[in-house]
């Protein structure tokens, strides 16, 4: 419980806002000339924007365990999608609540239930993995990897309109907004911490007409690439490509709409974002509130041919993050950090002071945004759906490594000279010393091999657990999770 120190220093309340499926560029404070987001580019305005963000594992479920707990995936072993997190390790939402927070969630969880305690006060609208907590358990399958036929829904359901996730999204911004505008009356000194958790601009990309009719005239984006070029000759990438084939379903005309989509879901995101911030203000709060705005996961929009997420590309494992508030300078930060970094925030912000020393561990980000540290080496790892092989990546100062177990060839790129990730440099010659001392550093932190065994060992007892292979083919299948 809070001490009267701890009173008297008056904490901030924390308001973490999460999105789903929002690609780090995707963003107008982030420099796309099309994406209309006046709420986040005004929040960046405010505080600190961090250019080299990235999530932990570039899929719902294993990234949201690793935000709650601050931990990378091979610590969680919330491997998949059919691994959810269910309460342990424990997360900063434990550790603030037991301060004396009130610790409150609205909206996407993707954890296994409320059953378990996720260590939040009260879990408001939650959405958990389905097939009651199993989640997609055929993304356990590997050698061979199994069809997958639900590819078809993303470019057939596409268009103006309201899904079940758009309604959701409005409920989520309304509870949220009637939560904090009722504290305000309430007279306590208990800081409170709230996560409110969008779903868009998440498929099925049906976007609200308001803000589809903001892209009327929209031209294919110039930063996406439709057709095939060389990177996509990797061959665990083709594998990928052909499970998660949802370029085949589109046309032209057909790809240019689902894209003006998605950048709708992104307007209406923004706007639900706008009512929140707009409740904080209106409470009084706003000048006593950390804000962090971020994202599970990107989206690759048909760029290379791929869509969703499962890559290491930049529009699928970068995401956007911004912070303001108490703690928080105006300014761009060029430091690498990831989703794993929110734990030690929160728990900084309460006064907790870490003593991990390892950058690759959850730090603090009002200290990093200070550090000006381009040398910080920041890890993602998949082991999900669609993949013959686990496979890890690093960012290092302009470098992203990309190493695939299993005995394939790994990949470099040089992003500040090729943004798009265009060129892999991971066969050439003149680059073999840049690629073995990035493979030294992914060894500081882990043992790629060890890791992709431990998983294939983990995976493997889980589908025993569900009756064997062809139990798992037989459960439920599905393209995105459903609200209820």
């Amino acid at each position: 419980m809070f001490s009267d120190r701890r009173i008297a220093l008056k904490l901030p309340n924390i308001l973490i806002i999460c999105s789903d499926e929002h690609a780090r560029e995707f963003s107008g404070c982030y420099g796309h000339p099309v994406a209309h987001t006046p709420t986040l580019d005004r929040l960046s305005q405010t505080g600190t924007t961090f250019n080299r963000a990235y999530t932990p594992s570039p899929i719902c479920v294993p990234a949201r365990a690793c935000l709650a707990t601050g931990l990378q995936v091979h610590e969680t072993r919330c491997w998949s999608s059919a691994e959810p997190y269910s309460g342990h390790p424990e997360s900063w939402m434990h550790r603030m609540r037991d301060l004396g927070y009130t610790v409150l969630s609205f909206g996407k969880l993707h954890f296994r239930s409320s059953q378990d305690d996720n260590g939040f006060t009260e879990e408001i609208l939650p959405m958990h993995a389905t097939n009651n907590g199993l989640g997609w358990p055929q993304g356990l399958l590997r050698n061979p990897l199994p069809p997958f036929v639900e590819t078809y829904e993303l470019a057939h359901q596409t268009g103006p309109g309201e899904s079940d996730y758009t309604q959701y999204d409005r409920e989520i911004a309304s509870t949220a907004c009637q939560w904090i505008e009722k504290s305000s009356s309430q007279t306590t000194n208990k800081p409170w911490i709230l996560f409110v958790s969008f779903v868009s601009p998440h498929y099925p990309l049906t976007a609200p007409s308001e803000f589809y009719e903001i892209y009327d005239g929209y031209k294919p984006d110039t930063g996406l690439v439709s057709a095939s070029c060389d990177t996509i000759d990797h061959p665990v990438l083709k594998q990928i490509r052909q499970f998660w084939d949802y370029d085949d379903y589109f046309d032209d005309a057909r790809r240019v709409e689902a894209q003006r989509c998605y950048f709708g879901l992104v307007s209406f995101l923004d706007e639900n974002i706008r009512r929140v911030l707009e409740s904080v203000e209106i409470a009084g709060s706003l000048n006593d509130t950390i804000t962090l705005y971020t994202s599970d996961h990107g989206e690759m929009l048909g760029h290379l041919g791929f869509w969703t997420k499962s890559v290491m590309f930049e529009k699928s494992a970068g995401i956007p993050l911004i912070a303001c508030g108490p703690g928080f300078d105006r300014v761009r930060c060029e430091t690498p950090v990831s989703l794993t970094d929110i734990a030690a925030t929160v728990e900084h912000a309460s006064g907790i002071e870490s003593t991990i020393s390892e950058p690759f561990r959850s730090q603090a980000l009002q200290v990093v945004s200070r550090q000006h540290n381009r040398n910080r080496v920041i890890l993602s790892q998949y082991h999900d759906g669609g993949t013959p092989e686990s496979f890890f990546m690093i960012r290092y100062r302009q470098w992203k490594y990309v190493y695939y177990a299993g005995g394939y060839r790994p990949q470099l790129f040089n992003l500040d000279e090729d943004p798009m990730e265009l060129n892999d440099l991971g066969t050439e010659d003149r680059f073999q010393t840049t690629t073995q001392q990035l493979h030294r550093k992914l060894l500081q932190i882990l043992d790629p091999d060890d890791v992709a065994r431990q998983c294939e060992i983990d995976q493997q007892a889980r589908i025993d657990e569900l009756g064997g292979r062809e139990a798992v083919l037989a459960m439920s299948s599905f393209n995105h999770t459903p609200v209820h």
